[in-house]
This record gives structure tokens, C-alpha cells and sequence, in this order.
């Protein structure tokens, strides 16, 4: 999400190799682009069709190199693009056309309504972190945060289904987003409090499954 810490383990050949040409200026301005894959898809067999056509960028802040060769990195989402092409050749790592995704121009009525729907998406984010977060650590996004941001700031703190997440990247309305995360946020407090229970990422199950 643009604006959002991410913290990664790179491990896979390709991806050290990333982070070298990133840290040596092989890869110019020390930023990547993080892409989606879609679901019972594999970029690597599938091509482009394996991944979801809007991503963000990531600029490496902090990078750690370990004994073994692996690292360890911190980055923070940037831009968001959408993937036109896709080149699996001139590098061992997947390389990518993109054209960038800006948010549309606010319309008249968002002065009115920002201050408002900014105020709610905060309150249903202070209720999930206090449901689903046991303890005091987590911390509410400073108070200048712009509107445009602020959407992606929170969902990064709530565990969300990759198809959420995704249609909140993909939204290039700022009030509309705002809207969504509100709404997201109240839905996933509502179930943790009824299941009284984090939930884990889909990613965590070594199983097949499906929507049924």
C-alpha cells in the first residue's frame, strides 16, 4: 500500500540479486514494484496473466545483509502503477512496462465530506486495533496524514483478503476509499468480536482451497 512500512526476508536467488542491483545502482533509484498474484496463479508459468494488472512501488529504506547471504530489508510502498507488459528474460528477476496510477481530481463536494469521512475511517480503525490487537502495540497514523493517503495507512494495519486489499489499490477515488476501509474495518471487527480470534493470511495454510 502506498505510504505503508514493509518489511521483507529475501531469500529466492533472483530476489538476492535484486536487492544487490538495488543497493549497487544496477536498478536505478533503489525502488522495485510489488505486484499481487493472483490466486491458483504462478507468474512464472502463467506470465502476466498469473498476476493482478495494478501494483505499488517499493523504496528500499534499510537493507541487511546476512551470513548466509540472505537479507533482510525494510521498505515503504510509494506509487501505485498498472503492468502493461511483462519480461521474464533480461533478468533472473521478472522485469515490467508500467504506466502510473495517480488519484482523480477531487470533485467539489470532497471539502465537505473528507474532514467527516476521515474521522470515521480513524474511529473504525481504532476500534478493529483494539479488538484485534490485544495489547498496545499499534499506533494510530499522525494526524497530518493526508486524506489521499490515510485509506492505505490503515488497511495496512488490518488483515485483510488479498481481493480487498486490491480493490482498495485499485481505487482512484480518495473519498470512495475512505469509504471502503471505513467499511472494511467495521466488517472485520463485527467478526472478529464474534469469533473472538485473529485471523490468520490464506497463505498460512499449506492446503488447496476455494470460495465453496
Amino acid at each position: 500500500m502506498p505510504g505503508a512500512s514493509l518489511p521483507l526476508h529475501i531469500f529466492e536467488p533472483r530476489y538476492r540479486q535484486l536487492t544487490v542491483d538495488l543497493v549497487t545502482g544496477a536498478a536505478p533509484g533503489k525502488q522495485f514494484g510489488v505486484v499481487a498474484v493472483r490466486e491458483g496463479w504462478a507468474p512464472d508459468e502463467h506470465g502476466i496473466d498469473g498476476l493482478h494488472t495494478v501494483g505499488c512501488t517499493a523504496d528500499l529504506l534499510d537493507v541487511r545483509r546476512l551470513p548466509d547471504g540472505r537479507f533482510d530489508i525494510v521498505t515503504r510502498g510509494a506509487r501505485r502503477f498498472r503492468l502493461l507488459e511483462l519480461d521474464a528474460e533480461s533478468k533472473p528477476y521478472l522485469m515490467g512496462s508500467v504506466e502510473y496510477l495517480p488519484d482523480e481530481p477531487a470533485g467539489p463536494a470532497a471539502g465537505d465530506t473528507t474532514p467527516m469521512l476521515t474521522a470515521a475511517a480513524r474511529a473504525a480503525h481504532r476500534r478493529y486495533c483494539s479488538t484485534a490487537w490485544k495489547s498496545d502495540d499499534w499506533s494510530e497514523p499522525e494526524n497530518d496524514v493526508a486524506p489521499d493517503t490515510l485509506a492505505h495507512l490503515l488497511a495496512a494495519d488490518c488483515l485483510l483478503p488479498m481481493s480487498d486489499r486490491q480493490r482498495l489499490l485499485e481505487q482512484t477515488c480518495p473519498t470512495t476509499r475512505l469509504k471502503m476501509v471505513r467499511a472494511l474495518m467495521a466488517r472485520e471487527t463485527g467478526l472478529l468480536t464474534q469469533l473472538r480470534a485473529v485471523p490468520a493470511p490464506m497463505t498460512t495454510f499449506a492446503v488447496e482451497h476455494s470460495f465453496n
